[in-house]
């Protein structure tokens, strides 16, 4: 009987799927049932080859040899996952599968990750797509009743190898140029270099920025209400004060006279459901967790938990579809905190949603991050994901509920022919917002009780203030915000780049929602920029770099072309050879632009320590194994290790110790300032393992013990009910 292989893009998907489908017999890297074989790939099991494949004067970093433009590039087996791509080879091979199935990540890069294996093992049988948001067991039933042709799927495909073509091309190239011209460690690409430089011109607006002080008028009445000078503009600023001294003296000591009350009933609905860059900002502002983090957690609660949908979204709506089982996802989230107000919107019915919540128009591979149709048990989550959970939750419910209503009130006055206003509001019904303890309006009200007042009463008995203020620059970046900065860096490209503004927009930005975490992670890592409490701040390198860069690769314009034509490419308007053509072209010119550059690299991490070879200064490297002295001269390549970091901990504070030295002469410090020889931490290591019981042995002890705990009133009554029954 013939069978149909499913790859699905990791191990926990893999298990799923398998389950639901009866593949309960066990293989090395996958599961086996009557009908369907389910493997997997552990994320990518298949790479872009390296540029030592093709000639092997690659192997040794040189200006001359630049650009290197293979004329096609090959695919190679990553090593340290080319067990499992054998396991998945051998069951694509196999002669009684008569089709496959890709389950990867419904998206640009799944679609690439289960291509390329299908290629590399050099298979051609049929293909189809199993293209879902979820993966509880009804979401992958439902989904394989519906499984879509592959060949739908190949413009896609083409996409994306032509994203990781252009950037072997681009960013290889740039990187190999700069680092060799330069003689310094500075890596390139088309999103982390505009990124960067959004953070540049962030710093520089601070920089630049002049504080100006401003001044206001305040008038107070009885009862505690305050009046606001405005003028024509409906501005409350005056930035002369010669003209607010003179305006507050020749106020001083008139009537206020009331000279209309607006009143305005007002809705405010609910902010649109949540997407991963949504997402991430609010979880870095609340609770401080990197992009990374809240893609890891999201990543649990969908793969792991399964209580949430797909993560890696940039649409904030659902589509019709999703409409029917509203009521179903509510029945599954809608326990403890979350119950009444379920199952409030439950009795009510769900009505007709606005645009802002169902729209098919907005959906793009994937609809909005909200729960599934599996109950959630909130004990098996741990703290991090009831926080993430909390915030889809709470925001899914939001979308059901009534708006928030209340009647706003302005009362305009005059004194002395200048006008006034106060503003305040009545609550007629909290709606949505009974969910949340903080404050979602964004508009500038004082949100005071205001008197019972009419046209034409006039007061006397208030006080003038004259108030001040000083305008402050910017904030800098908190890595929430720089994630919605690249989500919309039209603001950050130059005024000859204005045309591409609107290209920018439809292309959803610079990088994408799930590669933004980690090219800010990247840029953290490679040193050029660094965090100071939750403020993002460029580092000397990270400035240089934006020097030396070519000036395409320092602005989002490029990346907006980029992904308008890679769009082109997957709606099938566009040849993807074409494209790559234009890239190797581009690449051309900015490795003849670094050439041409006449600029030096200061490094910010020289020693006073020479080189043992060349006699030149050695640099100080942090990497993920401890620090490092490396020649400044590339070409020179000597290396000495200063300090690894280990497992061990400070006995005082507990943190990391790094182990300096070699031989006998090893000792361990830590940067509290305890430091330790390796002979004598060993010594003390042996004596409290001595001291130590293992919790083996406990358990060991345990099974061997008689029942120490004898409760005989407790017994005595157990015995007298057993009796009587």
């Amino acid at each position: 009987m013939s069978k149909t292989v499913v790859l699905a893009e990791k191990p926990s998907v893999g298990r799923d799927i398998a389950r639901v489908l009866q593949c309960n017999k066990k293989g090395n890297g996958y599961l086996e049932g009557p009908n369907y074989i389910v493997t997997w790939a552990l994320g990518h099991l298949i790479t872009l080859a390296d540029p030592e494949v093709y000639d092997d004067k690659y192997k040794t970093w040189k200006l001359d040899d630049l650009p290197m433009l293979p004329p096609h590039l090959k695919l190679v087996v990553i090593k340290k996952t080319g067990k499992q791509f054998q396991s998945v080879k051998s069951q694509l091979n196999r002669k009684d599968v008569k089709d496959i199935v890709i389950a990867t990540d419904a998206g640009r890069e799944g679609e690439l990750v289960a291509r390329w294996i299908i290629d590399k093992a050099r298979v051609n049988k049929p293909i189809k797509r199993l293209w879902i948001s979820s993966v509880t067991d009804k979401a992958i039933r439902d989904g394989f009743k519906k499984l879509q042709p592959g060949d739908k799927y190949k413009n896609l495909y083409a996409s994306a190898v032509a994203r990781s073509e252009a950037d072997w091309y681009v960013g290889l190239n740039a990187t190999r140029a700069l680092t060799t011209k330069f003689n310094a460690q500075l890596s390139t690409g088309r999103v982390q270099t505009p990124t960067l430089g959004m953070v540049a011109a962030r710093e520089k607006e601070i920089n630049e920025f002049k504080p100006k002080t401003y001044y206001g008028l305040q008038a107070k009445a009885t009862g505690g209400v305050t009046y606001t000078w405005r003028d024509d503009k409906n501005n409350s600023r005056i930035f002369q004060k010669e003209k607010a001294d003179k305006l507050f003296q020749s106020l001083k000591g008139e009537t206020l006279t009331i000279e209309r009350i607006d009143k305005a009933a007002k809705k405010k609905y609910a902010p649109q459901l949540y997407d991963l860059t949504e997402l991430q900002r609010d979880a870095n502002r609340l609770f401080g967790f990197s992009g990374k983090q809240t893609l890891s957690i999201m990543q649990s609660l969908y793969e792991h938990h399964k209580v949430l949908t797909y993560p890696r979204t940039d649409s904030r709506v659902i589509s019709t579809d999703i409409v029917p089982t509203l009521s179903e996802r509510l029945e599954a989230c809608g326990i403890d905190q979350y119950a009444r107000e379920a199952q409030m919107i439950l009795r009510k019915g769900i009505k007709k949603l606005p645009k802002s919540v169902v729209d098919n128009s907005k959906v793009s591979d994937h609809h909005a991050i909200i729960p599934t149709e599996e109950p959630v048990y909130l004990s098996n989550l741990d703290a991090k994901e009831r926080r993430i959970y909390d915030l889809v939750v709470k925001r899914f419910l939001a979308v059901l509920m009534d708006p928030y209503e209340y009647e706003q009130t302005t009362i305009h006055a005059r004194i002395s022919g200048e006008a006034f206003t106060a503003n305040g509001r009545i609550i007629k019904n909290q709606g949505w917002r009974t969910l949340y303890d903080r404050n979602f309006d964004e508009e500038d009200f004082d949100n005071q009780s205001l008197p019972n007042v009419k046209q034409g009463d006039t007061f006397t008995n208030f006080t003038l203030n004259l108030t001040n203020g000083e305008t402050k620059p910017p904030e800098r970046f908190t890595e929430g915000a720089l994630l919605q900065a690249m989500e919309n860096p039209v603001r950050y490209i130059d005024a000859n780049e204005k045309h591409l503004a609107g290209t920018l927009q439809k292309s959803g930005g610079i990088g994408t929602v799930a590669t933004r975490a980690d090219i800010i992670d990247k840029l953290f890592n490679s040193e050029y920029m660094e965090l100071r409490g939750k403020h993002i701040f460029i580092t000397p390198k990270g400035k240089q770099l934006l020097d030396l860069a070519p000036e395409d690769l320092r602005s989002p314009a490029l990346t907006a072309e980029w992904e308008q034509k890679l769009s082109l490419i997957a709606d099938g308007k566009l040849n993807k050879n074409k494209f790559i053509a234009e890239i190797k072209d581009y690449t051309k010119e900015i490795i003849q632009e670094i050439k041409a550059k006449d600029a030096t690299f200061k490094h910010d991490n020289i020693t006073g320590t020479k080189c043992p070879d060349c006699g030149k200064l050695m640099l100080e490297v942090r990497n993920r194994h401890g620090r490092m002295l490396v020649c400044q001269d590339r070409s020179c390549g000597h290396k000495k290790n200063i300090a690894k970091r280990t497992n061990a901990r400070c006995p005082n504070c507990h943190k990391r110790l790094e182990l300096r030295g070699e031989g006998e002469g090893q000792i361990f410090t830590c940067s509290c300032g305890h430091r330790e020889k390796l002979s004598t931490f060993n010594k003390r290591k042996q004596q409290e393992k001595k001291h130590n019981v293992s919790k083996r042995d406990v358990n060991k002890y345990l099974k061997n013990q008689d029942d120490g705990f004898k409760n005989n009133a407790l017994a005595e009554q157990l015995a007298k009910l057993k009796n009587k029954k």
